[in-house]
């Protein structure tokens, strides 16, 4: 299984959005300029974070994101969701019925045993992700990071907010 990579974009603008005091807010450009990513590939990932309540967003000069809900009330399943989709990772399609010695197809009334564990796979891995929070990993951010480089991060997102809100 491979997540797109909007999938990471999603994750690093929400940890960015949940490091900056909850009433600023950002543009997409600065965003997207910030991760070195397209900004109208960015867009699409803010949108699906806007559309299951995960960011607000605003449109005008002082417009932009910031998150619709405290860091420590958003799980990594949550951002993942929005923008993957609720979707088993496993599709079975009960190719073991095409096996041809059999002669009773009538017989499959068990869940397919491979099927079964993968979704035991896939359900081990949203519970992974459903108890990682979002001011988990910022927490870890600011405590792992050098100083210098915080105070860099905290100039720059000042520089760009106060451009945006003009």
């Amino acid at each position: 299984m491979t997540l797109g990579n909007q999938v990471e974009w999603g994750l690093h603008c929400m940890a960015v959005l949940g490091g900056l005091p909850s009433d600023t807010r950002i543009s997409s450009k600065f965003l997207a300029e910030y991760h070195g990513v397209p900004k109208e590939y960015l867009l699409k990932s803010l949108q699906l974070l806007s559309n299951a309540g995960l960011v607000d967003s605003s449109l005008g000069p002082k417009g932009g994101y910031r998150l619709a809900k405290a860091a420590d009330q958003i799980t990594f399943l949550e951002i993942v969701e929005a923008i993957e989709g609720r979707q088993n990772t496993f599709q079975c399609s009960e190719i073991r019925k095409n096996n041809p010695c059999i002669k009773n197809k009538k017989s499959f009334s068990a869940k397919c045993l491979i099927a079964r564990s993968m979704h035991q796979a896939d359900e081990a891995w949203r519970e992974s992700l459903r108890k990682t929070k979002l001011s988990e990993i910022i927490k870890e951010f600011v405590a792992t990071t050098d100083p210098e480089q915080l105070r860099a991060n905290a100039e720059w997102f000042s520089e760009h907010v106060s451009q945006a809100s003009k």
